[in-house]
């Protein structure tokens, strides 16, 4: 990687975690990416998910036809399957042999169109043991959902309640901690003892390495600056901030881009999610350089996620210029609008 002050040449990198949507919207959600990024993993979080490889090849293939009508070559979407209280240790096997990439977990009611998750990991560990067998990697959506215990909470005490017994039980199984918010979170990636196996990672997003929840309050409610899980004290940004420019290759880019309508977030009852696919790797600029840390980008960006999944690292590069690029208010969204994350703002790096 060529790195200066106002320049920088990456690998191209892959977003390890991303929301598409499926319907109208998709095609422009796509173009965003695309623009940027290689590959993606694809969250199976529709309506209704996407629990079998039949269902995931056919969204496959509704996405290759978006890339067909945007004439998109040269971008790759990654499949996964939305682990259930009912998945089967036959659709393991299925997943694996048809190139699936991973299973996501989502803890029932823990965000988006959750409700069909996982209600307790017993009723699906014949499958978890099916995966840690053939390598399949659980991506998991790392927080408890217990009324009583306050959102901000939820994170450090799944990694107690759920992730380290599970690890303790299948500890050969490949997990990623997905969109980690906490410093609990970040140093329990770092500091997992795994017998010398890569099994354990996690995904930082740029919201939770450029904001803390004081972001979403400034001046009155910020509805799209809301995400799940939710943005977090400045002691955990920093330490989040930390994790990903440490050069550690257990933290990987994953944006958690999740696209939802201007109406749908300015509502009384408001969508989590943020939309940074418009401007990703300009965002992730931002945070590196905020702490004189640029020359760690190319690994956290394009190296340390294909290296996790076992995926040839990308050969094209792209160029990263510090040249101001201001974000529009808001964007095309199917028939509709999305506001993307800094809507509004000027940031310092720009795509070439």
């Amino acid at each position: 990687m060529s790195n200066s002050p106002t320049k920088i040449q990456l690998i191209q990198p892959d977003d390890w975690h991303l929301h598409i949507r499926d319907g109208e919207v998709m095609k422009d959600v796509l173009a965003d990416t695309a623009r940027q990024f290689a590959r993606a993993i694809i969250m199976p979080n529709l309506k209704p998910p996407v629990t079998t490889v039949d269902l995931a090849k056919a969204y496959q293939e509704r996405i290759q036809a978006n890339l067909n009508a945007l004439g998109v070559t040269s971008f790759t979407p990654l499949m996964t399957l939305y682990l259930t209280d009912n998945t089967s240790v036959d659709e393991v096997h299925k997943a694996k042999a048809a190139g699936i990439v991973g299973f996501k977990l989502y803890p029932a009611g823990a965000t988006t169109n959750s409700d069909a998750g996982v209600s307790d990991l017993k009723h699906c560990h014949a499958a978890l043991e099916a995966m840690q067998a053939v390598g399949m990697p659980l991506l998991v959506h790392g927080e408890v959902t217990h009324a009583d215990i306050d959102i901000f909470d939820r994170e450090a005490v799944f990694i107690d309640a759920v992730l380290e017994p599970l690890r303790k039980k299948l500890p050969e199984l490949k997990i990623v901690f997905e969109h980690i918010t906490t410093k609990q979170a970040a140093h329990y990636v770092r500091d997992a003892v795994t017998g010398g196996k890569n099994t354990i990672a996690a995904t930082i997003t740029p919201q939770h390495l450029l904001m803390n929840r004081n972001a979403i309050f400034a001046g009155g409610i910020r509805p799209h600056n809301y995400c799940l899980p939710v943005l977090k004290r400045e002691e955990h940004r920093v330490a989040l901030l930390e994790a990903a420019t440490s050069g550690n290759s257990r933290f990987f880019l994953g944006t958690d881009s999740a696209p939802h309508a201007k109406g749908a977030k300015e509502a009384a009852c408001g969508c989590a999610g943020c939309y940074s696919a418009f401007n990703a790797l300009g965002l992730y600029a931002e945070a590196f350089e905020s702490v004189g840390k640029l020359d760690k980008l190319e690994g956290f960006a394009s190296f340390f996620g294909s290296d996790f999944y076992t995926l040839p690292r990308n050969s094209k590069t792209v160029t990263l210029v510090k040249q101001p690029q201001s974000i529009p208010a808001q964007l095309p969204l199917g028939d509709t609008t999305i506001v993307p994350l800094r809507a509004g703002e000027t940031i310092a790096w720009s795509l070439v």
